[in-house]
Formats: C-alpha cells, structure tokens, sequence
C-alpha cells in the first residue's frame, strides 16, 4: 500500500478523490503520514499519525472511511505490505484494536468523565488538557482531535479547533456537597437542559438552580453599588470562616472541609466530625446569609435555562443537566461552600464588578415548525452569537427532514432512542448518546437527512454552529 507523507492530510485525501471520479474502477485505498499538534495542551505538543484511508465511488460522490493509529516505524512495515482489500484493512485495524470509521456517516461519541468536588462532568465533546472525548466503533475509540484532524472541512467545516462543546452536569444529590460553583462567564456562553430531578434531593422532583441575584434582597438598598458592596461583605465574611476549615481539614490530610466532599466525589467522614460545633453553626449561618443575596429558580425535567455572559449561576445538588456551551475554559467564582481544588482563590470582586445586577429574562422558546396535531415540533431553546441549539420532539412513528445547514451538529434523543436515516444509512442513536453530524452530511449537498422516532416519542436535542 502506498503511504503518502502530508502536511494537509485533507488536501490529499480529495486529491485522491479526484482521480477515483476520472477512473473505472470503484474504490481506492491508501495510507497517509501526518504530524497532529496537540494544541489543547498546556504545551502544545506535535505526535506523528497514521492513517488508513479507503475510497468508494457513488455515482458522483465518493464515501471515506479510515483507521487512524500512532504512527512508529514497524506499523508503517505492516502497513506497506497491506493489500488495498477493504477486508484486510478492516482487519489490520481491528488487529490495532482501532475502529474503522465510516468519516460519511455519523459519528458516535464516546465521553469523557471528570470528576468535580460536587459530582463529574460528562464530555461528549471535551477537547482540553482535562481530557479528549473519542469517536468509538466495534468496541474500540480514536482521539476526537485525531478524527478531526484528518478531515477539518469535511468533518467540522474547518472548526476543528472550536468544536461545541456538550456535556453533562451530574451533581451528588447531598445538600451543599452537590451545588456547583456560583461563578460567572465573560466568553463562554451556556445552554442547560434538564433531564433528571434527583428524588432523594427534591421533592416533588423540582430542583433548582441559582441564577443571578434576589430583587427582594436588591430593593433593601439604594442602589446595585450599595447592594453589590453588602454582597461582597457577606462573602468574605463566609470566605474567612470557609478558609479556617479548610485549614483543618488540610490539617488532617483531607481536601475539602465541612462538606466532607473529595475531588473524586468520595467523602471523608471524619472531616465534620472533627469541626469545632461553634464553627459549624458559624458556616452554616453565613452560608445561608451569602446566599441569600441570589436568585433560586425552580427546576424540573425538560426545563431550559439560557445563561448568558456576566450572569452568576450555580446549578444545585441533584439536578442533572445537559449543557451545550461555547468552548472556552474561562469564568469567576463567586463563592463556593466547598474547597476550590482548581484555583487558590476567588474571583468575587472582579466578577462583582463585571456581573449583571438584572438578570435577562428566560424568552419562551421559538418555534421553528409544528404540525396541525403537534405530533412534530421544532423549536429554538437558544440562539446565541456562535451557536444555537434546536429541540425537535416527535410523536411516535414520525419522521422530520433535517434542513440543510452550513455546519456540523451534535445530536442527542432524550428519554427514547431515535433513527438518523438517508438513502444510503440507517443509525439507531440510543438516548443520552451524542452523536457527530459531518459537515457535509449537516449541508444536504447530496442526500437529505431525516430524524425518526421509533415506537415511543421522543426529544431530540441538536446544536450547530452559525455565523462562522
């Protein structure tokens, strides 16, 4: 087989495309050699990747499909004397434990979990330092950078750096242990959708979320200065008392203080204990005044919370989300009644200075499409300056036509699994399951795509990119 070396690997994959178009014969398979710089890196740092690539021709269209492996001098052997049999290479990767990725088709997404003082986080999309999500097949994953990497425009119409990033927030259902930072954004915007409601932590099943600040505690003072200025007050008075035990708790080898939690969401259980009760009863009373100051919102599955930039938030212990954000890793904390594991101080009068006293209003979403029976709906839960996320929910038995769109899209069903369909595939994607959309399936250039629920309804949730 030949193994071409590339600096744009994309640029000879069409090359190679091109002559297929001009040729009798229906398929082509090669080898590319390429540098990947790993960008998301604290020290970006380049590795050599190899790729197998196999070409089919339909009609005018041609199909890719790929294995891509680190590259070192014994697998380019064995990759050289492979016969250009689609079998075999198959095989050879499979022999690599690496999945064979059919690049014209969907791409399912395999997650990434990072554990978090108040619970994890759940990357479908996760390209950081922290951690890469994958594209899995037959049982095994490749690098979602890899994967882009190979095919920028094709893939994810040349956002392969900036990919949006979803995942899920999955708080402990414990009281305090579970709320997440109270912080705010200056670039990252965020989208959250509920899909669980703790019952251990809620009743009614009816969570909540902190977003922004009170207007009853606001209307005691003159003005957002004064009100702005009580606030910080409260918090470096809870600051102070939250700094003294974390102090014992570091004291005693533990990492988190009075809310007993740990990076990894296990828990300490001799960390309370061994709190003075004066300095208990102190955290709990200042908490409880700090917080005051902040807006509580009732939550319950299927609910949307947009969060804007300079708008402080903090989700609470128990309420599971889906999130799609802009993928930049930025923000301010507030306050936070746990340890900070990431950073070794906060950001309270910074944000204080910058956060929006008059939280924007949460606008009834707009919609898109419905059919006389409502048995097809498709609405706008959110269009932001980058990207925007649409929720289509389908009686069952239904089928929508996906509108051709300049952009990748991420698609995840809620509740019930659902069918992504064209002339040429069939993908079943079960529910909670988040699925990569190619570019050049989202533009429709050559076959439209449908969206269909199965025996039961469903809701699914699918974001793209705009004004790029």
């Amino acid at each position: 087989m030949i193994i071409y070396f590339s600096e744009n690997p994309e640029a000879t994959i069409r090359e190679q495309q091109s002559k297929l178009l001009t040729k009798s014969h229906l398929d082509h398979a090669f080898a590319i050699h390429f540098n990947f710089l790993q960008y998301y890196l604290a020290e970006p740092k380049a590795i050599e990747l190899l790729a197998l690539v196999y070409l089919t021709k339909n009609n005018s269209d041609i199909h890719v499909s790929a294995a891509i492996f680190l590259f070192n001098e014994p697998l380019k052997h064995a990759v050289e004397s492979l016969s250009n049999n689609f079998s075999a290479l198959q095989l050879f990767a499979q022999q690599q434990q690496a999945p064979w990725l059919n690049l014209s088709a969907p791409l399912t997404l395999e997650p990434v979990k990072i554990p978090k003082p108040w619970g994890q986080e759940i990357w479908y999309t996760g390209i950081e330092a922290r951690g890469q999500s994958n594209v899995i097949a037959q049982g095994f994953t490749t690098p979602l950078p890899w994967v882009l990497a190979l095919m920028p425009e094709y893939l994810a119409a040349g956002l392969d750096k900036k990919i949006i990033l979803l995942k899920t927030l999955d708080p402990l259902p414990d009281e305090v242990r579970g709320d997440l930072y109270f912080e705010l954004h200056e670039q990252k915007q965020e989208v959250y959708i509920v899909t669980h409601v703790d019952e251990r932590a809620w009743k009614n099943n009816i969570g909540a979320i902190r977003l922004g600040f009170s207007d009853i505690i606001r209307a005691q003072y003159d003005n957002d200065e004064q009100f702005k200025a009580a606030y910080l007050n409260a918090v470096k008075t809870y600051e102070k008392i939250r700094r003294a035990i974390d102090g014992l708790a570091d004291g005693d080898g533990s990492t988190d203080g009075l809310t007993n939690g740990t990076v990894d969401g296990t828990t300490n259980s001799t960390t309370v204990n061994q709190c003075p009760p004066e300095l208990v009863k102190q955290e709990q009373q200042a908490r409880e005044y700090m917080n005051s100051f902040s807006a509580v919102h009732p939550l319950q599955v299927g609910d949307v919370v947009k969060v804007p930039c300079y708008v402080p938030h903090a989700l609470q212990h128990g309420v599971r989300t889906l999130e799609f954000q802009t993928p930049v890793y930025e923000r301010k904390i507030l306050s936070f009644a746990q340890k900070v594991l990431t950073q070794s101080h906060w950001d309270t009068e910074d944000a204080l200075a910058k956060a929006l006293c008059n939280t924007p209003e949460q606008k009834a979403h707009l919609v898109l499409f419905v059919t006389e029976n409502e048995s097809i709906k498709v609405e706008e839960i959110v269009s932001f300056d980058d990207f925007r996320v649409v929720r289509i929910s389908l009686a069952a038995y239904t089928t929508y036509s996906l509108p051709a769109q300049n952009s990748y899209g991420l698609i995840m069903p809620i509740a019930n699994s659902c069918k992504v369909l064209s002339a040429t595939l069939e993908l079943n994607i079960i529910a909670e399951t988040a699925t990569f959309i190619p570019h050049t399936l989202m533009s429709n250039t050559r076959e439209s795509l449908w969206l269909s629920a199965g025996e039961a309804a469903v809701q699914i949730l699918i974001a793209t990119v705009i004004n790029h």
